[in-house]
């Protein structure tokens, strides 16, 4: 029996309608920007599997030091205890971030990273006996998918399910020079019960990757700051380089209160996730009064093994060579994306840092349903390719390390789809 065959029997993927999915595909190995099935084919990883892979497969620095890490201490309690990895990760990540990110606190991936951001706003204001539980988000937000991180995500079908179950958020749209000051108008109407404003910086990932201007979140940030409303920061997608620098929030020059990672956090080795958090957020839970204390956790709370991936996914990362990367996959995304933005099967493309995006004219609006997905899907899996559409938008999101060549050849199949599709 083949892998795929035993999987189909035992298996229920993510996101797949399992009914009519194709079945998946067995991959054994990966090297670099490159995944190998069984049969030996290679696939360009070109969406870094889920956005997570920053440095490419099976990185031999990082499986080093995992390695290491392995032998000397696999997991310990993080309530009462710590360890070298967690305290070292925690102070270089610190150094790098907006300079009020003072404390860290762990968890096991992008969704309970958000959850415990919303928690510490939510539980800010009721530490100092205010009733705020308003929180503002952007339409078309994604910022997980368990619960509280879905009811600050966008209202969509991921969502219909379980809307009458999920918190009132208020949405707004994202900033232009058209709307700025009618969104400042409408933060300032709710500010008396509002905890925070929460948004991924510059770019809406599942939502589209949808972009917006550094200079209006600035501006909107801003904003929120004098009328006394937290900000959430949700880097989980853009930070580590995916935008052209460090981290998106570097774009802009208001500083958030709090800030959510994971993703690249480890460089796509194993999940987990950070919440770091401003001094001010830290100290309204410091009390005499337990009942003050942030009640939340996980079993496996800043594991050593994730702690020592993070900490060699950091070093390559603040390598000069990983910078100089993100810049020539930024540049040719740019190049190409000028090439091929005035054909007509292209409505519209768009670029920031390694994150390009191209939406295929369908004479509809855009949908995540598209009948178009699978047969762009398909046709890019056929040539060794993985990009893994958005409904009619496809994207390129590749790991640092891939090659010119590599990336010239995505282009190239992506200008022949444009013909054979």
């Amino acid at each position: 029996m083949s892998l795929t065959e035993r999987d189909l029997k035992v298996i229920w993927h993510p996101y797949t309608q399992m009914k009519t999915a194709s079945p998946p595909i067995p991959i054994v190995s990966g090297k670099g920007a490159c995944l190998f099935d069984e049969n030996g084919k290679k696939y360009i990883d070109a969406v870094s599997s889920w956005w997570v892979n920053i440095h490419g497969h099976a990185h031999p620095y990082i499986a080093q030091k995992v390695s290491e890490q392995l032998k000397k201490l696999e997991h310990v309690i993080f309530a009462g205890f710590t360890h070298e990895g967690a305290v070292e990760l925690a102070e270089r990540l610190l150094q790098i971030l907006p300079a009020n990110q003072q404390k860290a606190f762990y968890s096991d991936n992008g969704s309970t990273a958000v959850e415990v951001a919303i928690k510490m706003c939510l539980q800010y204001w009721h530490n100092q006996g205010e009733n705020r539980t308003k929180i503002i988000a952007f339409k078309n937000a994604y910022h997980g998918d368990t619960f509280g991180a879905m009811a600050v995500s966008g209202r969509s079908a991921f969502t219909a399910a379980f809307d009458s179950l999920l918190f009132e958020v208020e949405f707004i749209d994202l900033p232009d020079q058209s709307n700025l000051q009618n969104l400042k108008s409408q933060i300032s109407n709710l500010k008396s019960n509002t905890a925070c404003f929460i948004f991924e910086p510059l770019v809406q990932g599942a939502g589209g990757m949808l972009m917006y201007e550094a200079r209006y979140l600035d501006e909107l940030m801003a904003h929120c700051r004098a009328e006394d409303v937290l900000l959430i920061a949700d880097e989980v997608f853009t930070g580590f380089g995916r935008t052209g620098r460090r981290f998106a929030c570097d774009y802009v020059t208001e500083q958030p209160d709090i800030m959510c990672f994971s993703k690249g956090l480890t460089g796509g080795t194993m999940a987990f996730g950070l919440t770091t958090c401003s001094q001010k957020i830290y100290d309204a839970f410091l009390s005499d009064d337990r009942l003050k204390t942030l009640f939340h956790g996980h079993s496996y709370t800043a594991n050593p093994i994730a702690c020592a991936a993070a900490l060699a996914s950091l070093d390559i990362f603040l390598d000069p060579a990983t910078m100089e990367n993100i810049t020539r996959i930024e540049n040719a995304h740019q190049q190409f994306a000028l090439k091929i933005k005035d054909h007509p099967k292209i409505k519209t493309t768009r670029q920031t840092g390694t994150i390009l995006a191209m939406e295929w004219e369908t004479g509809t609006d855009t949908s995540y349903f598209s009948s178009l997905r699978d047969t762009l899907y398909n046709y890019f899996l056929e040539a060794g390719i993985i990009l893994r559409p958005l409904g009619n938008i496809i994207y390129i999101l590749p790991p640092y390390c891939i090659t010119d060549g590599e990336l010239n050849y995505i282009y190239s199949k992506i200008e022949q789809s444009l013909i054979d599709i």
